[in-house]
């Protein structure tokens, strides 16, 4: 398993915390740099979801033609073209480019690691296997931080180390992950129509959780910086201990065995609201708290829809998975281009407490039993 796994832990942590999540970290010293406004900061963040989603659309395609280690290869590949574009940016729209080049990586790397699991692991571990696989966002954003502090006044420098980074785990996958194709089976339009009403529900959730969190991604630094003064330090360390926690979500798989997805999804959905809503208290301590809640809980519910992607679509678990991740990407474009105008338009304590309550939508939504799938 661990052969499998801990790549996969390291792809996940570069294309996410790395290409993806890191421009929310640096946003300070980089609107500073280029002179953004925050719809401007907005905009460009929404390019990385907006790439996330182009590349879900072609994930299981790819998958299926390609290969498994094709997708993979390409993954780290665009997370270290775009991490590099970011480096070297020179303007507002290269650093759009940038963004959108690394936010593709994302896109590639979940499915093709659902597919992994699917094939290399044995079923009792492929749940646990595919939400520890996920819990790779945490690890990077934890590696992330102590380097951002370390180059704090010199963002770029960091970035030319995430790139360095990215170089190894690109060439660690390369040798590991073994040349597999993903058979599609198929399926009838009777099939095709049943599995699409059951996945309403999926789609919903998905969507109402990325609007919701991606305030959080791209403005949670800003706003303690910004807002409440706080000084880079405490803001970068605030930015690592929600990493840390975040590995809490690696168990969201033994957790959902435990107590079911339906009430491990209810939690996460309050908790992550609750976390959103918290930023908002001009306490840093209520700040850090709002750090681990949100951490723990954004990890986790994305590993709740892993294995309800996974559970909905048990012969091609790559399709599941994307459905989700694309939703939720989809929900994290529509609300970082919106999030960056509320705040210009009202603060940034009213902006997050509207996204809280978008979340908070969430728990109206009733998921699917453990394991259930359309052969059953």
């Amino acid at each position: 398993m661990r052969k499998m796994v801990l790549p996969g832990i390291a792809l996940i942590g570069i294309s996410y915390a790395f290409a993806r999540f890191s421009f929310g970290l640096f946003l300070p010293e980089i609107s500073q740099t280029f002179k953004l406004t925050e719809a401007c900061s907005g905009f460009i963040g929404s390019l990385g979801y907006f790439a996330y989603c182009m590349a879900l659309l072609t994930s299981s395609l790819m998958i299926e033609r390609a290969g498994q280690h094709v997708a993979i290869r390409l993954s780290a590949l665009f997370a270290l073209l775009g991490i590099v574009g970011i480096a070297v940016s020179s303007n507002a729209f290269v650093l759009g480019v940038s963004v959108f080049v690394a936010g593709l990586s994302t896109g590639w790397a979940s499915p093709a690691f659902g597919t992994v699991t699917a094939n290399e692991l044995k079923p009792s571990e492929q749940d646990r296997g595919n939400t520890w696989i996920n819990s790779g966002t945490s690890f990077g954003i934890i590696l992330s931080g102590p380097i951002a502090l370390f180059f704090m006044e010199y963002w770029r420098i960091s970035y030319a180390v995430f790139a360095l980074i990215t170089v190894v785990v690109l060439i660690w996958n390369a040798k590991v992950i073994p040349a597999r194709k993903q058979k599609a089976t198929p399926v009838s339009f009777r099939e095709l129509l049943t599995l699409w009403k059951r996945s309403i529900p999926l789609i919903l959730a998905s969507l109402l959780i990325g609007i919701s969190s991606s305030i959080y991604w791209t403005f949670s630094r800003s706003f303690l910086v910004v807002n409440y003064n706080v000084p880079n330090t405490e803001a970068t360390c605030f930015w690592i201990v929600m990493g840390a926690f975040g590995i809490v979500g690696g168990l969201a798989g033994g957790i959902i065995h435990r107590i079911g997805m339906q009430w491990s999804y209810w939690v996460g959905v309050l908790l992550m609201a609750g976390a959103v809503a918290l930023l908002t208290l001009p306490i840093l301590a209520i700040s850090f708290l709002s750090a681990i809640l949100f951490g723990m809980t954004y990890i986790f519910l994305t590993g709740v829809f892993i294995v309800w992607g996974t559970s909905l679509f048990s012969d091609n678990p790559s399709v599941g998975i994307s459905l989700s991740f694309l939703l939720l990407g989809i929900g994290q474009f529509i609300g970082a281009s919106l999030a960056g105008g509320l705040i210009q338009m009202s603060s940034y304590t009213t902006a997050f407490l509207i996204f809280s309550l978008i979340g908070v939508l969430g728990v109206f939504i009733r998921t699917i039993k453990q394991r259930e799938s359309l052969s059953e």
